[in-house]
């Protein structure tokens, strides 16, 4: 009769990878299957500028290519604050990245009927009316950047304001439109270009642009554009606070082809002002070849591989 089982000599259980700490929101999420874990197979297109031979661009095929959309103003979408998901991740405000930021939000506020915006201050009509350019506009602030606590942040910054723990443009489930960003209802509404009519950092969102100069191998200098994911990391250390984030969501995910639309198609317009007409079209034109593959020859986002089966 043999020994009893002790189990000493039994394998360890295959770790779980979250990429975040365990005890951290962004752990939780993906330990109770809201999100994937961000560590997973990418590809990359790299091409040059039709032209500038100096301008690189490399673009993640495996973000572009998946079925990822906003699902801000849906029950889809969770927030990043689990305690009001209704404004989505609008929390902060939005930081303006220039005048001519500011400015594409001072027409886009002038244009906007009143229905569109829950929290339209009252003071707009007047303030547009006196077009008094000393005074700040109703709908933005400065931000409260502490110095002794950032040495290196350059502020302050120009921001949405916040009202109620939220953006001001952030409607809330009672609007007359309901829920979302009423800057992006109106657009939609009356089939303006998002671009332009949002802040900067909010179109581009859930793109990531970094521009980098480099030395070539042959000594010349080149400008590198990445485009990629505006994941939890892409937020800095404070990515990992949020309780959900949606470009890792199967959720906010489609099925892959023939029924989701991949984002290089869906975000054209933004894709398009982030890098341009013509490398726009050649990245088109590469992923239209690349839908003859099947999808086992490719790396596909696996958010959009695990979308839930009959979403649109």
């Amino acid at each position: 009769m043999g020994l009893p089982y002790s189990g000493v000599n039994q394998p360890s259980p295959k770790p779980v990878l979250l990429g975040f700490p365990a005890s951290s929101p962004a752990g939780a999420s993906i330990l109770a299957g809201r999100e994937v874990a961000p560590d997973f197979p990418r590809e990359w297109f790299e091409f040059v500028h039709p032209d500038d031979p100096t301008h690189y661009f490399s673009i993640d095929l495996t973000w572009a290519e998946s079925t990822w959309s906003c699902r801000f103003g849906t029950p889809e979408c969770l927030g990043i604050d689990e305690s009001f998901p209704v404004v989505g991740c609008c929390i902060h405000g939005a930081y303006l990245s220039d005048e001519t930021d500011r400015d594409d939000l001072y027409n886009a506020v002038a244009e906007m009927p009143a229905k569109y915006w829950q929290l339209r201050p009252a003071e707009v009509d007047s303030y547009i009316a006196a077009a008094d350019p000393v005074v700040l506009e109703p709908w933005l602030e400065w931000d409260d950047t502490d110095p002794a606590e950032d040495p290196d942040e350059e502020g302050p910054h120009l921001k949405t304001k916040v009202v109620d723990g939220a953006c001001i443009f952030a409607n809330r489930a009672d609007a007359e439109t309901g829920p979302g960003c009423a800057l992006h209802q109106w657009a939609v509404a009356e089939g303006r270009n998002i671009v332009g009519s949002k802040p900067e950092v909010c179109w581009q969102v859930p793109f990531s642009r970094e521009d980098a100069w480099e030395e070539r191998s042959d000594g010349v200098e080149i400008l590198r554009t990445t485009i990629g994911e505006y994941h939890r990391r892409q937020w800095g250390g404070g990515g990992e606070d949020f309780d959900w984030w949606c470009t890792s969501s199967p959720t906010c995910h489609s099925p892959g082809a023939p029924t989701g639309t991949p984002v290089w198609e869906s975000m054209k317009d933004e894709l398009t002002a982030l890098i341009g007409k013509e490398p726009y079209r050649i990245l088109a034109e590469h992923c239209r070849a690349r839908r003859a593959l099947p999808a086992s020859a490719r790396a596909v986002h696996p958010a959009t591989e695990r979308a839930p089966r009959g979403e649109s």
